[in-house]
């Protein structure tokens, strides 16, 4: 086998390798679209140039909140907040590059979870959708944890 073949052999290898990624990524976000997804950005390092951004499709899924990356063949989701553990604070504007990199009705709210900072990028539909989730949580299961962390004391 010479040279020319066996470069021919590794060109077909890698774009074979390339269009079965694009198809699988495709696939994925179908699916996750078709199962109420809502695409989302996020980032956990809080940088003043506005990059770190991770661009992806959320899903509520019990009181997680599933973020995929939008370009990774990987099936499984990349975070997950939880409901109890996630705090919406203010909305901020789009610095540096970010009006370049975010979608243009995109909203950013700054939030902690579990004590870390993140910041996450939505439309504002999808916000008042995250803000209703946040809020529906039944107040029982808020005082249950309480009680067993010792909070309250009969």
């Amino acid at each position: 086998m010479d040279f020319a073949s066996l470069a021919q052999l590794l060109g077909v290898a890698v774009l074979v390798v390339v269009v079965v990624s694009i198809c699988v990524i495709a696939l994925r976000r179908s699916v996750l679209i078709r199962s109420g997804a809502i695409d989302i950005s996020w980032r956990r390092k809080l940088r003043p140039d506005g990059s770190g951004w991770v661009l992806g499709q959320g899903r509520y899924h019990g009181n997680e909140l599933l973020l995929y990356r939008a370009f990774s063949p990987w099936p499984g989701a990349a975070r997950r907040l939880h409901r109890e553990s996630l705090r919406l604070g203010r909305r901020r504007t789009a610095v540096g590059t970010e009006p370049d990199l975010l979608p243009v009705d995109a909203v950013i709210v700054r939030c902690t979870h579990g004590g870390t900072e993140l910041e996450l990028a939505v439309a504002e539909e999808a916000l008042t959708g995250l803000r209703s989730w946040l809020e529906s949580m039944p107040p029982a299961s808020r005082s249950v944890r309480l009680f067993h962390r010792g909070v309250r004391k009969s």
